[in-house]
Protein backbone atom coordinates (compact mmCIF):
# COMPACT_ATOMS: atom_id res chain seq x y z
CA UNK A 1 0.00 0.00 0.00
CA UNK A 2 2.97 2.43 0.70
CA UNK A 3 4.37 1.89 -2.42
CA UNK A 4 0.55 2.78 -4.10
CA UNK A 5 0.53 5.58 -2.07
CA UNK A 6 4.47 7.14 -3.04
CA UNK A 7 3.78 6.30 -6.68
CA UNK A 8 0.80 8.07 -6.82
CA UNK A 9 2.12 11.27 -5.05
CA UNK A 10 5.11 11.14 -7.34
CA UNK A 11 3.15 10.58 -10.73
CA UNK A 12 0.81 13.92 -9.05
CA UNK A 13 4.32 15.82 -8.58
CA UNK A 14 5.64 15.21 -11.99
CA UNK A 15 2.31 16.58 -13.59
CA UNK A 16 1.88 19.12 -11.64
CA UNK A 17 5.87 20.44 -12.45
CA UNK A 18 4.84 19.55 -16.33
CA UNK A 19 1.99 22.09 -15.79
CA UNK A 20 4.38 24.68 -14.34
CA UNK A 21 6.96 24.48 -16.59
CA UNK A 22 5.01 24.41 -19.70
CA UNK A 23 5.16 28.15 -21.32
CA UNK A 24 1.59 29.07 -21.84
CA UNK A 25 0.77 27.59 -18.41
CA UNK A 26 0.64 31.28 -16.66
CA UNK A 27 0.21 33.85 -19.75
CA UNK A 28 -3.39 31.67 -20.27
CA UNK A 29 -4.15 31.80 -16.61
CA UNK A 30 -3.52 35.53 -16.50
CA UNK A 31 -5.65 36.07 -19.99
CA UNK A 32 -8.29 34.54 -18.06
CA UNK A 33 -8.30 35.85 -15.18
CA UNK A 34 -8.30 39.48 -17.34
CA UNK A 35 -11.82 38.23 -19.16
CA UNK A 36 -13.30 36.52 -16.42
CA UNK A 37 -12.88 40.19 -14.53
CA UNK A 38 -14.00 42.30 -17.05
CA UNK A 39 -16.82 40.90 -17.60
CA UNK A 40 -17.65 40.98 -13.54
CA UNK A 41 -17.29 44.93 -13.90
CA UNK A 42 -19.36 45.22 -16.59
CA UNK A 43 -21.79 43.77 -14.96
CA UNK A 44 -21.55 40.04 -16.72
CA UNK A 45 -21.82 36.69 -14.62
CA UNK A 46 -19.58 33.35 -15.30
CA UNK A 47 -21.27 30.38 -15.96
CA UNK A 48 -19.57 27.15 -16.00
CA UNK A 49 -20.22 23.21 -17.00
CA UNK A 50 -18.49 19.57 -17.04
CA UNK A 51 -19.37 16.29 -16.90
CA UNK A 52 -18.66 13.84 -13.99
CA UNK A 53 -16.00 15.07 -11.96
CA UNK A 54 -15.62 18.27 -13.69
CA UNK A 55 -19.11 19.14 -13.07
CA UNK A 56 -17.89 18.96 -9.42
CA UNK A 57 -15.53 21.15 -10.41
CA UNK A 58 -17.69 23.73 -12.24
CA UNK A 59 -19.76 23.40 -9.11
CA UNK A 60 -17.18 24.43 -6.86
CA UNK A 61 -15.23 27.38 -8.79
CA UNK A 62 -19.30 28.97 -8.73
CA UNK A 63 -19.73 28.38 -5.37
CA UNK A 64 -16.86 29.55 -4.21
CA UNK A 65 -17.53 33.35 -6.44
CA UNK A 66 -21.02 33.57 -5.00
CA UNK A 67 -19.91 32.39 -1.36
CA UNK A 68 -16.92 32.65 0.41
CA UNK A 69 -13.10 31.73 -0.56
CA UNK A 70 -10.40 33.06 1.52
CA UNK A 71 -12.29 35.65 3.32
CA UNK A 72 -15.73 37.47 3.09
CA UNK A 73 -16.79 39.76 0.40
CA UNK A 74 -19.97 40.48 -1.67
CA UNK A 75 -20.78 37.65 -3.65
CA UNK A 76 -19.93 37.37 -7.77
CA UNK A 77 -22.19 36.64 -9.70
CA UNK A 78 -21.49 32.71 -11.25
CA UNK A 79 -23.91 29.93 -11.81
CA UNK A 80 -22.88 26.38 -12.37
CA UNK A 81 -24.92 23.99 -14.57
CA UNK A 82 -26.02 21.04 -12.44
CA UNK A 83 -29.26 20.79 -11.80
CA UNK A 84 -30.36 17.29 -11.98
CA UNK A 85 -34.13 17.67 -12.69
CA UNK A 86 -32.76 19.87 -15.75
CA UNK A 87 -30.78 17.68 -16.67
CA UNK A 88 -33.31 14.50 -17.15
CA UNK A 89 -35.48 17.25 -18.75
CA UNK A 90 -33.68 18.21 -21.55
CA UNK A 91 -32.10 14.33 -21.66
CA UNK A 92 -35.50 13.23 -22.02
CA UNK A 93 -36.70 15.80 -24.72
CA UNK A 94 -33.51 16.70 -26.79
CA UNK A 95 -30.81 15.01 -26.62
CA UNK A 96 -27.59 14.56 -23.69
CA UNK A 97 -25.47 16.44 -25.72
CA UNK A 98 -27.60 20.10 -25.63
CA UNK A 99 -27.46 19.72 -21.63
CA UNK A 100 -25.44 22.29 -21.34
CA UNK A 101 -26.03 24.31 -24.99
CA UNK A 102 -29.69 25.21 -23.96
CA UNK A 103 -28.71 26.17 -20.38
CA UNK A 104 -26.56 28.84 -21.84
CA UNK A 105 -28.84 29.77 -24.47
CA UNK A 106 -31.27 30.27 -22.03
CA UNK A 107 -29.41 32.67 -19.52
CA UNK A 108 -25.99 33.66 -21.20
CA UNK A 109 -25.69 36.87 -22.93
CA UNK A 110 -22.89 38.83 -24.24
CA UNK A 111 -20.02 39.74 -21.86
CA UNK A 112 -20.62 36.61 -20.19
CA UNK A 113 -18.08 34.35 -19.78
CA UNK A 114 -18.08 30.33 -19.87
CA UNK A 115 -15.73 28.19 -18.21
CA UNK A 116 -15.81 25.04 -19.96
CA UNK A 117 -14.30 21.84 -18.28
CA UNK A 118 -13.67 18.75 -19.74
CA UNK A 119 -10.47 16.16 -18.92
CA UNK A 120 -10.66 14.97 -23.02
CA UNK A 121 -11.32 18.05 -24.40
CA UNK A 122 -14.16 16.40 -26.62
CA UNK A 123 -17.26 15.94 -25.15
CA UNK A 124 -20.25 17.05 -27.62
CA UNK A 125 -22.08 18.58 -24.79
CA UNK A 126 -19.51 20.77 -23.69
CA UNK A 127 -18.38 22.24 -27.33
CA UNK A 128 -21.65 22.82 -28.11
CA UNK A 129 -21.73 24.48 -24.70
CA UNK A 130 -18.99 26.96 -26.20
CA UNK A 131 -20.88 27.03 -29.52
CA UNK A 132 -23.97 28.65 -27.69
CA UNK A 133 -21.73 30.62 -26.16
CA UNK A 134 -19.89 32.06 -28.67
CA UNK A 135 -23.16 33.02 -30.79
CA UNK A 136 -24.30 34.75 -27.66
CA UNK A 137 -21.43 36.84 -27.87
CA UNK A 138 -19.76 34.90 -24.45
CA UNK A 139 -15.83 34.43 -23.89
CA UNK A 140 -15.02 31.30 -23.31
CA UNK A 141 -12.15 30.01 -21.11
CA UNK A 142 -11.65 26.02 -21.45
CA UNK A 143 -9.82 23.93 -18.76
CA UNK A 144 -9.00 20.52 -20.61
CA UNK A 145 -5.42 18.94 -21.18
CA UNK A 146 -3.01 19.08 -23.79
CA UNK A 147 -5.22 16.58 -26.25
CA UNK A 148 -8.46 18.50 -26.06
CA UNK A 149 -7.54 20.33 -29.30
CA UNK A 150 -11.04 21.05 -29.92
CA UNK A 151 -11.85 22.78 -26.53
CA UNK A 152 -8.61 24.54 -27.14
CA UNK A 153 -9.35 25.42 -30.98
CA UNK A 154 -13.13 26.62 -29.89
CA UNK A 155 -12.16 28.90 -27.06
CA UNK A 156 -10.46 32.32 -26.33
CA UNK A 157 -7.80 31.12 -23.76
CA UNK A 158 -7.81 27.67 -23.38
CA UNK A 159 -5.51 26.29 -19.63
CA UNK A 160 -4.67 22.82 -20.85
CA UNK A 161 -2.93 20.09 -18.04
CA UNK A 162 -0.36 17.99 -19.19
CA UNK A 163 -1.48 15.10 -20.59
CA UNK A 164 -2.12 12.11 -18.34
CA UNK A 165 -2.67 8.61 -18.04
CA UNK A 166 -5.52 9.06 -16.09
CA UNK A 167 -8.36 12.09 -16.13
CA UNK A 168 -7.58 12.14 -12.40
CA UNK A 169 -3.95 13.84 -12.76
CA UNK A 170 -5.73 16.05 -14.97
CA UNK A 171 -8.84 16.86 -12.61
CA UNK A 172 -6.04 17.46 -9.84
CA UNK A 173 -4.70 20.62 -11.72
CA UNK A 174 -8.00 21.76 -12.95
CA UNK A 175 -8.70 22.12 -8.87
CA UNK A 176 -5.24 23.86 -8.96
CA UNK A 177 -6.33 26.20 -11.31
CA UNK A 178 -9.61 26.84 -10.19
CA UNK A 179 -8.25 27.78 -6.77
CA UNK A 180 -5.50 30.14 -8.72
CA UNK A 181 -8.17 32.05 -10.68
CA UNK A 182 -10.32 32.55 -8.23
CA UNK A 183 -7.79 33.85 -5.55
CA UNK A 184 -6.46 35.83 -8.41
CA UNK A 185 -10.00 37.35 -9.52
CA UNK A 186 -10.53 38.36 -6.14
CA UNK A 187 -7.33 40.60 -6.36
CA UNK A 188 -8.12 41.55 -9.43
CA UNK A 189 -11.45 43.00 -8.59
CA UNK A 190 -10.16 45.04 -4.90
CA UNK A 191 -11.14 42.51 -2.33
Amino acid sequence: MEDIIAFSLEEARKELEAFLTAPDTIPSMTEAVKIMAESLRNGGKIMSCGNGGSLCDATHFAEELTGRFRGSRKPLPAMSVNDPAYFTCVGNDYSFDQIFSRWVEAFGKEGDVLLAISTSGTSKNILMAIEAAKAAGMKVIALTSRKGKPMQESSDVAICAPDAPHSDRIQEIHIKVIHIMIEALEKELGF
